[in-house]
Protein backbone atom coordinates (compact mmCIF):
# COMPACT_ATOMS: atom_id res chain seq x y z
CA UNK A 1 0.00 0.00 0.00
CA UNK A 2 1.36 3.38 -1.02
CA UNK A 3 1.03 6.80 0.60
CA UNK A 4 -2.45 8.10 1.27
CA UNK A 5 -2.33 11.47 3.07
CA UNK A 6 -6.11 11.58 3.55
CA UNK A 7 -6.10 8.19 5.30
CA UNK A 8 -3.06 9.34 7.26
CA UNK A 9 -5.01 12.41 8.39
CA UNK A 10 -7.84 10.18 9.64
CA UNK A 11 -5.37 8.08 11.63
CA UNK A 12 -3.88 11.22 13.18
CA UNK A 13 -7.29 12.47 14.23
CA UNK A 14 -8.18 9.13 15.81
CA UNK A 15 -4.90 9.28 17.70
CA UNK A 16 -5.63 12.84 18.79
CA UNK A 17 -9.03 11.80 20.11
CA UNK A 18 -7.42 8.95 22.08
CA UNK A 19 -4.89 11.32 23.63
CA UNK A 20 -7.52 13.87 24.63
CA UNK A 21 -9.72 11.13 26.10
CA UNK A 22 -7.23 9.22 28.23
CA UNK A 23 -7.66 11.47 31.29
CA UNK A 24 -11.43 10.82 31.43
CA UNK A 25 -11.16 7.42 33.22
CA UNK A 26 -9.07 9.10 35.94
CA UNK A 27 -12.15 11.00 36.97
CA UNK A 28 -13.85 7.72 37.95
CA UNK A 29 -11.07 6.63 40.32
CA UNK A 30 -12.05 6.67 43.98
CA UNK A 31 -9.80 7.73 46.86
CA UNK A 32 -6.44 6.96 45.26
CA UNK A 33 -3.55 9.42 45.29
CA UNK A 34 -2.15 10.69 42.02
CA UNK A 35 1.10 8.70 42.14
CA UNK A 36 -0.74 5.40 42.66
CA UNK A 37 -2.99 5.51 39.63
CA UNK A 38 -0.33 7.27 37.55
CA UNK A 39 2.13 4.36 37.82
CA UNK A 40 -0.61 1.83 37.04
CA UNK A 41 -1.70 3.67 33.91
CA UNK A 42 1.97 4.08 32.98
CA UNK A 43 2.62 0.35 33.23
CA UNK A 44 -0.38 -0.31 30.97
CA UNK A 45 0.53 2.47 28.52
CA UNK A 46 4.30 2.17 28.30
CA UNK A 47 5.04 -1.50 28.99
CA UNK A 48 2.05 -3.77 28.35
CA UNK A 49 0.28 -2.12 25.38
CA UNK A 50 3.40 -1.47 23.21
CA UNK A 51 4.69 -5.02 23.69
CA UNK A 52 1.35 -6.75 23.13
CA UNK A 53 0.34 -4.81 20.02
CA UNK A 54 3.81 -4.91 18.44
CA UNK A 55 3.95 -8.67 19.06
CA UNK A 56 0.56 -9.07 17.35
CA UNK A 57 1.24 -7.00 14.25
CA UNK A 58 5.01 -7.33 13.74
CA UNK A 59 6.35 -10.90 13.32
CA UNK A 60 9.48 -11.82 15.31
CA UNK A 61 9.61 -8.42 17.00
CA UNK A 62 12.09 -9.48 19.71
CA UNK A 63 14.73 -10.94 17.35
CA UNK A 64 14.24 -7.80 15.28
CA UNK A 65 14.98 -5.56 18.25
CA UNK A 66 18.13 -7.55 19.02
CA UNK A 67 19.29 -7.31 15.41
CA UNK A 68 18.61 -3.58 15.29
CA UNK A 69 20.57 -3.00 18.48
CA UNK A 70 23.57 -4.90 17.10
CA UNK A 71 23.44 -2.95 13.83
CA UNK A 72 22.46 0.50 15.15
CA UNK A 73 23.24 0.60 18.88
CA UNK A 74 23.66 4.39 18.99
CA UNK A 75 20.29 5.04 17.35
CA UNK A 76 18.43 2.82 19.81
CA UNK A 77 20.29 4.28 22.78
CA UNK A 78 19.30 7.77 21.69
CA UNK A 79 15.69 6.63 21.18
CA UNK A 80 15.66 5.25 24.74
CA UNK A 81 17.36 8.38 26.13
CA UNK A 82 14.86 10.68 24.44
CA UNK A 83 12.14 8.47 25.91
CA UNK A 84 13.62 9.05 29.38
CA UNK A 85 13.57 12.81 28.78
CA UNK A 86 10.06 12.63 27.38
CA UNK A 87 9.08 10.84 30.60
CA UNK A 88 9.66 14.10 32.45
CA UNK A 89 7.16 15.67 30.08
CA UNK A 90 4.69 12.89 30.83
CA UNK A 91 4.91 13.52 34.56
CA UNK A 92 4.62 17.29 34.28
CA UNK A 93 1.86 17.00 31.67
CA UNK A 94 -0.27 15.05 34.12
CA UNK A 95 0.32 17.72 36.73
CA UNK A 96 -0.53 20.49 34.23
CA UNK A 97 -3.92 18.86 33.62
CA UNK A 98 -4.40 18.54 37.37
CA UNK A 99 -3.75 22.24 38.00
CA UNK A 100 -5.26 23.78 34.84
CA UNK A 101 -7.99 21.39 33.77
CA UNK A 102 -8.20 19.44 30.50
CA UNK A 103 -8.95 22.25 28.04
CA UNK A 104 -6.41 24.83 29.21
CA UNK A 105 -3.73 22.31 30.22
CA UNK A 106 -3.79 20.57 26.86
CA UNK A 107 -3.88 23.81 24.87
CA UNK A 108 -0.83 25.38 26.53
CA UNK A 109 1.32 22.27 26.98
CA UNK A 110 0.63 20.86 23.52
CA UNK A 111 0.92 24.23 21.81
CA UNK A 112 4.50 24.41 23.03
CA UNK A 113 5.04 20.71 22.35
CA UNK A 114 3.96 21.20 18.73
CA UNK A 115 6.44 24.03 18.35
CA UNK A 116 9.44 22.24 19.86
CA UNK A 117 8.62 18.85 18.37
CA UNK A 118 8.25 20.25 14.86
CA UNK A 119 10.96 22.88 14.78
CA UNK A 120 13.87 21.38 16.72
CA UNK A 121 14.36 17.86 15.25
CA UNK A 122 15.45 19.09 11.78
CA UNK A 123 18.30 20.91 13.52
CA UNK A 124 19.45 18.35 16.07
CA UNK A 125 19.30 15.33 13.76
CA UNK A 126 21.10 16.83 10.78
CA UNK A 127 24.58 15.45 10.12
CA UNK A 128 26.86 17.33 10.02
CA UNK A 129 25.26 19.86 12.40
CA UNK A 130 24.22 23.22 11.00
CA UNK A 131 26.92 25.84 11.18
CA UNK A 132 26.37 29.56 11.61
CA UNK A 133 26.39 30.32 7.89
CA UNK A 134 23.82 27.61 7.10
CA UNK A 135 21.52 28.87 9.82
CA UNK A 136 21.77 32.39 8.36
CA UNK A 137 20.86 31.06 4.90
CA UNK A 138 17.84 29.20 6.31
CA UNK A 139 16.68 32.24 8.26
CA UNK A 140 16.53 34.29 5.03
CA UNK A 141 14.76 31.53 3.08
CA UNK A 142 11.00 31.65 2.62
CA UNK A 143 10.55 28.45 4.64
CA UNK A 144 12.53 29.91 7.54
CA UNK A 145 10.37 33.04 7.60
CA UNK A 146 7.16 31.00 7.51
CA UNK A 147 8.35 28.77 10.35
CA UNK A 148 9.35 31.83 12.37
CA UNK A 149 5.87 33.29 11.82
CA UNK A 150 4.36 30.05 13.09
CA UNK A 151 6.58 30.20 16.17
CA UNK A 152 5.48 33.75 16.95
CA UNK A 153 1.80 32.82 16.54
CA UNK A 154 2.32 29.75 18.76
CA UNK A 155 3.77 31.90 21.54
CA UNK A 156 0.92 34.38 21.11
CA UNK A 157 -1.62 31.55 21.36
CA UNK A 158 -0.04 30.30 24.56
CA UNK A 159 -0.15 33.83 25.98
CA UNK A 160 -3.84 34.25 25.07
CA UNK A 161 -4.72 30.92 26.69
CA UNK A 162 -2.74 32.01 29.72
CA UNK A 163 -4.83 35.18 29.91
CA UNK A 164 -7.99 33.07 29.73
CA UNK A 165 -6.75 30.95 32.62
CA UNK A 166 -5.96 34.06 34.65
CA UNK A 167 -9.47 35.45 34.16
CA UNK A 168 -11.02 32.09 34.94
CA UNK A 169 -9.15 31.95 38.23
CA UNK A 170 -10.45 35.40 39.14
CA UNK A 171 -14.05 34.58 38.20
CA UNK A 172 -14.37 31.18 39.95
CA UNK A 173 -14.68 30.77 43.69
CA UNK A 174 -12.87 27.84 45.38
CA UNK A 175 -16.24 26.16 45.92
CA UNK A 176 -17.12 26.41 42.21
CA UNK A 177 -13.74 24.97 41.22
CA UNK A 178 -14.23 22.05 43.60
CA UNK A 179 -17.70 21.36 42.21
CA UNK A 180 -16.26 21.27 38.68
CA UNK A 181 -13.66 18.73 39.77
CA UNK A 182 -10.79 21.24 39.86
CA UNK A 183 -9.98 21.22 43.57
CA UNK A 184 -6.30 21.80 42.86
CA UNK A 185 -6.71 24.49 40.18
CA UNK A 186 -3.76 26.86 40.32
CA UNK A 187 -3.03 29.10 37.35
CA UNK A 188 0.52 30.17 38.29
CA UNK A 189 1.68 26.69 39.28
CA UNK A 190 -0.12 25.13 36.30
CA UNK A 191 1.27 27.52 33.69
CA UNK A 192 4.87 26.97 34.81
CA UNK A 193 4.42 23.20 34.78
CA UNK A 194 2.68 23.32 31.39
CA UNK A 195 5.61 25.20 29.85
CA UNK A 196 8.03 22.57 31.14
CA UNK A 197 5.69 19.79 30.00
CA UNK A 198 5.47 21.23 26.50
CA UNK A 199 9.23 21.38 26.11
CA UNK A 200 10.01 17.95 27.59
CA UNK A 201 7.13 16.21 25.79
CA UNK A 202 8.61 17.24 22.45
CA UNK A 203 11.44 14.75 23.04
CA UNK A 204 9.03 12.03 21.95
CA UNK A 205 9.37 13.33 18.39
CA UNK A 206 13.15 13.17 18.78
CA UNK A 207 12.90 9.56 19.95
CA UNK A 208 10.79 8.53 16.96
CA UNK A 209 13.29 10.19 14.63
CA UNK A 210 16.28 8.54 16.34
CA UNK A 211 14.64 5.11 16.04
CA UNK A 212 14.12 5.35 12.27
CA UNK A 213 16.73 2.63 11.47
CA UNK A 214 14.65 0.21 13.54
CA UNK A 215 11.56 1.25 11.61
CA UNK A 216 13.35 0.61 8.31
CA UNK A 217 14.28 -2.91 9.45
CA UNK A 218 10.70 -3.54 10.54
CA UNK A 219 9.35 -2.30 7.20
CA UNK A 220 11.64 -4.60 5.23
CA UNK A 221 10.71 -7.58 7.38
CA UNK A 222 6.98 -6.83 7.19
CA UNK A 223 7.02 -6.57 3.39
CA UNK A 224 9.17 -9.71 3.05
CA UNK A 225 6.67 -11.70 5.12
CA UNK A 226 3.64 -10.39 3.24
CA UNK A 227 2.42 -8.03 5.96
CA UNK A 228 1.43 -4.37 5.73
CA UNK A 229 4.21 -1.85 6.34
CA UNK A 230 1.61 0.14 8.27
CA UNK A 231 3.02 -1.30 11.51
CA UNK A 232 6.69 -0.49 10.89
CA UNK A 233 6.93 2.09 13.69
CA UNK A 234 5.46 -0.09 16.45
CA UNK A 235 8.88 -1.50 17.49
CA UNK A 236 10.21 2.06 17.84
CA UNK A 237 7.41 2.81 20.29
CA UNK A 238 8.61 -0.05 22.51
CA UNK A 239 12.07 1.49 22.88
CA UNK A 240 10.92 5.10 23.39
CA UNK A 241 8.12 4.23 25.79
CA UNK A 242 10.29 1.99 27.93
CA UNK A 243 12.56 4.98 28.43
CA UNK A 244 9.54 7.06 29.43
CA UNK A 245 8.36 4.40 31.86
CA UNK A 246 11.73 4.41 33.63
CA UNK A 247 11.40 8.11 34.48
CA UNK A 248 7.79 7.81 35.60
CA UNK A 249 8.43 4.68 37.64
CA UNK A 250 11.28 6.31 39.58
CA UNK A 251 9.28 9.47 40.29
CA UNK A 252 6.10 7.63 41.24
CA UNK A 253 8.05 5.23 43.50
CA UNK A 254 9.62 8.16 45.31
CA UNK A 255 6.20 9.75 45.91
CA UNK A 256 4.59 6.46 46.92
CA UNK A 257 7.13 5.76 49.64
CA UNK A 258 7.51 9.41 50.64
CA UNK A 259 3.75 9.82 51.10
CA UNK A 260 3.18 6.35 52.52
CA UNK A 261 0.65 5.62 49.78
CA UNK A 262 1.90 2.11 48.99
CA UNK A 263 -0.94 0.70 51.13
CA UNK A 264 -3.47 2.23 48.75
CA UNK A 265 -2.76 -0.60 46.29
CA UNK A 266 -4.55 -2.86 48.80
CA UNK A 267 -7.47 -0.53 49.52
CA UNK A 268 -6.33 2.12 51.99
CA UNK A 269 -7.89 5.48 51.01
CA UNK A 270 -5.99 8.44 49.59
CA UNK A 271 -6.96 11.53 47.62
CA UNK A 272 -7.99 11.79 43.97
CA UNK A 273 -7.34 15.30 42.61
CA UNK A 274 -8.78 14.44 39.20
CA UNK A 275 -12.32 13.78 40.51
CA UNK A 276 -15.09 15.61 38.69
CA UNK A 277 -18.24 13.86 39.89
CA UNK A 278 -20.67 15.44 42.39
CA UNK A 279 -20.25 14.82 46.10
CA UNK A 280 -20.84 11.11 46.75
CA UNK A 281 -18.83 10.31 49.86
CA UNK A 282 -16.21 8.47 47.79
CA UNK A 283 -13.36 10.93 48.24
CA UNK A 284 -11.11 11.30 51.25
CA UNK A 285 -12.37 14.81 51.96
CA UNK A 286 -15.98 13.63 52.13
CA UNK A 287 -16.06 10.50 54.31
CA UNK A 288 -16.73 10.46 58.04
CA UNK A 289 -13.49 9.42 59.84
CA UNK A 290 -15.56 8.00 62.72
CA UNK A 291 -17.20 5.49 60.40
CA UNK A 292 -15.00 2.31 60.24
CA UNK A 293 -16.66 1.22 57.00
CA UNK A 294 -15.27 4.27 55.22
CA UNK A 295 -11.63 3.67 56.10
CA UNK A 296 -10.98 1.20 53.27
CA UNK A 297 -12.11 0.83 49.70
CA UNK A 298 -14.45 -2.04 49.02
CA UNK A 299 -13.19 -4.86 46.83
CA UNK A 300 -15.43 -3.70 44.01
CA UNK A 301 -14.22 -0.10 44.24
CA UNK A 302 -10.58 -1.20 44.39
CA UNK A 303 -11.01 -3.43 41.33
CA UNK A 304 -12.68 -0.54 39.52
CA UNK A 305 -9.72 1.71 40.30
CA UNK A 306 -7.32 -0.75 38.69
CA UNK A 307 -9.57 -1.09 35.65
CA UNK A 308 -10.01 2.66 35.14
CA UNK A 309 -6.28 3.36 35.61
CA UNK A 310 -5.31 0.62 33.14
CA UNK A 311 -8.00 1.80 30.73
CA UNK A 312 -6.53 5.30 30.80
CA UNK A 313 -3.11 3.88 29.95
CA UNK A 314 -4.32 1.76 27.02
CA UNK A 315 -6.32 4.67 25.61
CA UNK A 316 -3.22 6.85 25.90
CA UNK A 317 -1.10 4.31 23.99
CA UNK A 318 -3.57 4.27 21.11
CA UNK A 319 -2.71 7.88 20.32
CA UNK A 320 0.75 6.81 19.14
CA UNK A 321 -0.50 3.51 17.75
CA UNK A 322 -2.57 5.52 15.28
CA UNK A 323 0.09 8.23 15.00
CA UNK A 324 2.63 5.65 13.81
CA UNK A 325 0.11 4.35 11.27
CA UNK A 326 -0.72 7.84 10.05
CA UNK A 327 2.93 8.76 9.63
CA UNK A 328 3.48 5.85 7.24
CA UNK A 329 0.63 7.06 5.01
CA UNK A 330 1.67 10.71 4.70
CA UNK A 331 4.31 10.09 2.03
CA UNK A 332 6.31 13.22 1.27
CA UNK A 333 4.05 15.09 3.71
CA UNK A 334 5.22 13.09 6.74
CA UNK A 335 6.83 16.27 8.11
CA UNK A 336 3.31 17.41 9.01
CA UNK A 337 2.53 14.38 11.20
CA UNK A 338 3.58 15.97 14.49
CA UNK A 339 1.71 19.21 13.85
CA UNK A 340 -1.43 17.33 12.78
CA UNK A 341 -1.24 15.18 15.89
CA UNK A 342 -0.86 18.12 18.27
CA UNK A 343 -3.61 20.14 16.58
CA UNK A 344 -6.10 17.26 16.75
CA UNK A 345 -5.35 16.67 20.45
CA UNK A 346 -5.92 20.35 21.28
CA UNK A 347 -9.22 20.37 19.39
CA UNK A 348 -10.60 17.26 21.08
CA UNK A 349 -9.30 18.35 24.49
CA UNK A 350 -11.13 21.65 24.10
CA UNK A 351 -14.31 19.79 23.17
CA UNK A 352 -13.94 17.60 26.27
CA UNK A 353 -13.47 20.75 28.32
CA UNK A 354 -16.79 22.03 26.98
CA UNK A 355 -18.54 18.71 27.65
CA UNK A 356 -17.22 18.70 31.23
CA UNK A 357 -18.28 22.35 31.73
CA UNK A 358 -14.77 23.53 32.61
CA UNK A 359 -15.60 27.00 31.28
CA UNK A 360 -19.20 27.17 32.47
CA UNK A 361 -19.90 30.31 34.42
CA UNK A 362 -17.02 32.29 32.94
CA UNK A 363 -17.53 35.66 31.31
CA UNK A 364 -17.86 36.29 27.59
CA UNK A 365 -14.37 37.82 27.65
CA UNK A 366 -12.84 34.65 29.04
CA UNK A 367 -14.66 32.44 26.54
CA UNK A 368 -13.55 34.70 23.71
CA UNK A 369 -9.95 34.44 24.86
CA UNK A 370 -10.20 30.64 24.98
CA UNK A 371 -11.59 30.52 21.44
CA UNK A 372 -8.97 32.94 20.12
CA UNK A 373 -6.13 31.11 21.85
CA UNK A 374 -7.26 27.78 20.44
CA UNK A 375 -7.48 29.22 16.92
CA UNK A 376 -3.99 30.72 17.20
CA UNK A 377 -2.45 27.46 18.43
CA UNK A 378 -4.04 25.40 15.66
CA UNK A 379 -3.06 28.04 13.11
CA UNK A 380 0.53 28.02 14.34
CA UNK A 381 0.84 24.25 13.87
CA UNK A 382 -0.48 24.55 10.32
CA UNK A 383 1.91 27.40 9.51
CA UNK A 384 4.95 25.61 10.97
CA UNK A 385 4.00 22.49 9.04
CA UNK A 386 3.68 24.51 5.83
CA UNK A 387 7.07 26.06 6.48
CA UNK A 388 8.58 22.58 6.75
CA UNK A 389 6.88 21.68 3.47
CA UNK A 390 8.46 24.71 1.77
CA UNK A 391 11.80 23.62 3.18
CA UNK A 392 11.48 20.27 1.37
CA UNK A 393 10.99 22.17 -1.90
CA UNK A 394 14.11 24.30 -1.51
CA UNK A 395 17.58 23.25 -2.68
CA UNK A 396 19.55 21.32 -0.10
CA UNK A 397 21.92 23.51 1.87
CA UNK A 398 25.46 22.30 1.36
CA UNK A 399 27.73 22.38 4.38
CA UNK A 400 30.27 25.17 4.06
CA UNK A 401 33.30 25.38 6.27
CA UNK A 402 33.77 28.86 7.76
Amino acid sequence: MGPNPFLGLIYHWIGGFASATNFIPFRKIRRWSWEVYWIIQGFAAWIVAPVVLASIFVPHVWPMLGHAYREYPTSLRYAFLFGVLWGVGGITFGLAIRYLGIALGYAIALGLCAFFGTLVPPFVHRVPPLNQREIAVMAHATSGKVILLGVVICVLGVAVNGAAGYWKEREFTPEEKAEAGERDYSFVKGILIAILAGFMSSFFAFGLSAGKPLGDIAKAQLLASGHLDLWQNLPILIVVLWGGFLTNFVWSAILIFQNGSVRQFAGEPGTNPMRASPTTGDTLAEFDPTDPASLRLSGRALFGNYIFAAMAGVIWYFQFFFYSMGQTKMGKYDFSSWTLHMASIIIFATLWGLVLHEWRGTSRTTKTLVTLGLALLIGSTVIVGYGNYLKTQEPTVVAVQP
